[in-house]
């Protein structure tokens, strides 16, 4: 008979992330450390899950762009050289926005591994326009994007949340308060 599991991925960050700002190029936003899966873990039907939450604020009104990923571990804990598992369109935000906040919630199936593994899924991003009014943006965009080939699951990968800015300032921040990876089967 097989035995079949839900895992929490760890580490577990013990405190909110950093607060991000003055950048334009992707980059993650993770409090550290982020979970990492070991390498050969994920297999033909495993599902991930990742779910965030966190904050932004603006001035202006400039877009940013919120998604997940998977990335390579650093000395230091943070992740390098993303793979974007879904994120959304250039969202334009609110002009003065402060501490408004955002949710992700990604959903995968590993359908190949080995060192070009496939993952397809989708979710979506809860975000504020203000501070009681809240929208949804599917993530990914497109259905061509739910469909992600270039995962090595040979090695070692964090589990991160990505962000960019489309134009740099002090004011534009984001902050991951938490970040919840699970594996299935």
């Amino acid at each position: 008979m097989d035995a079949y599991y839900a895992t929490p991925i760890g580490p577990f960050a013990t405190a909110i992330g950093a607060n991000f700002n003055t950048f334009t190029a992707r980059q993650f936003v993770d409090p550290l450390p982020t979970p990492i899966i070991p390498a050969n873990v994920l297999r033909p039907g495993a599902r991930l899950k990742i779910e965030a939450e966190g904050e932004y604020g603006t001035t202006g009104t400039p877009t940013l762009v919120i998604g997940c990923a998977l990335g390579i571990p650093g000395a230091t804990g943070s992740l390098g050289t993303p793979v974007v598992l879904a994120e959304t369109r250039a969202i334009t935000t609110p002009s003065a926005a402060a501490s408004f906040s955002w949710r992700l919630e990604y959903r995968g199936i590993i359908t190949s591994t080995g060192t070009a593994a496939t993952i397809v899924g989708e979710g979506q991003v809860d975000f504020s326009t203000s501070l009681t009014v809240n929208t949804s943006e599917p993530i990914p965009t497109t259905l061509a994007l739910r469909t992600v080939t270039t995962i090595d699951t040979t090695i070692m990968r964090g589990v991160g949340i990505v962000a960019t800015w489309g134009t740099s300032s002090v004011s534009n921040n984001i902050r991951v308060y938490q970040l919840t990876a699970l594996l299935m089967n």
